[in-house]
């Protein structure tokens, strides 16, 4: 495994305020190639474990709050671990009230980006565009200073998500960690059960992959859990997690 030396600087910050290499610089494609296939066999925990090691506090994981077990695993890694939550003002009322239990849960280092009122609803005036204003624009701004992130993408979520990389460079050049990216339902449902992971309650009502109010749906039994999303359209992905 690929050992860094430890955090030096935020990626925005100049070379002026603090000369000399960081985190990050030291990793080649075939580093961040040969640390994904080690991972392939490691356990979640050790995976944050080693994010946390080499990136902390320049280090943050996003949530959207359907459960919390990325949150779980990495606090009891790092409990000040910053948590950033996008609120496109369009969530159902349950996701917000599962963003207060569960930080009342864990005495979370929340950061909650939230989207500039709009005249008109953004999925209304431009639903084609609406994730990008609303999501990946409030990611960029809560990416600024940090070295790496940490998410929940799993490949067994989509089709689109089968090669989800374990960790990998995203598209502004910062380190993506996805953890549980090898986890299956059946794994996520054993953590859930076994550690009393607070979960949104929508997940009982059918709704197996939960984003805005406006574009989500229950889904049938035995349907695509993200065919309730942007149903009737193309799309299948908000851009959160496009890679280069």
């Amino acid at each position: 495994m690929t050992t860094l030396n430890p955090p030096g600087r935020p990626h925005d910050a100049t070379a002026e305020d603090a000369p000399g290499r960081f985190p990050g610089d030291d990793l080649s494609d075939d580093d961040i190639a040969r640390l994904d296939a080690d991972f392939e066999r490691q356990p979640p925990a050790a995976i944050i474990r080693w994010a946390v090691e080499q990136f902390h506090p320049y280090l943050c994981l996003t949530a959207s709050m359907t459960d919390g077990v990325l949150i779980d695993l990495a606090v009891n890694v790092e409990p000040s671990i910053e948590v950033v939550f996008i609120d496109t003002r369009y969530h159902f009322p349950e996701t917000l009230e599962t963003v207060t239990t569960i930080r009342r849960r864990y005495g979370l280092n929340l950061r909650i980006m939230t989207v500039p009122p709009q005249p008109q609803p953004l999925w209304q005036l431009d639903p084609v565009n609406c994730c990008s204003a609303a999501k990946v624009e409030q990611l960029d701004r809560a990416l600024q200073g940090k070295l790496a992130w940490m998410s929940g993408l799993r490949r067994q979520e989509a089709d689109t998500r089968a090669g989800a990389p374990i960790v990998a460079r995203d598209l502004r050049g910062l380190v993506k960690v996805n953890p549980i990216a090898t986890w299956t339902d059946q794994d996520v449902a054993g953590y859930i059960a076994d550690h009393d992971i607070p979960v949104n309650p929508l997940l009982e009502r059918g709704y197996l992959s939960i984003g805005c109010a406006p574009c989500t749906q229950p889904v049938s039994a035995g349907a695509d859990p993200r065919s309730g999303r942007w149903a009737g359209s193309d799309k299948t992905e908000c851009g959160l997690h496009d890679q280069p």
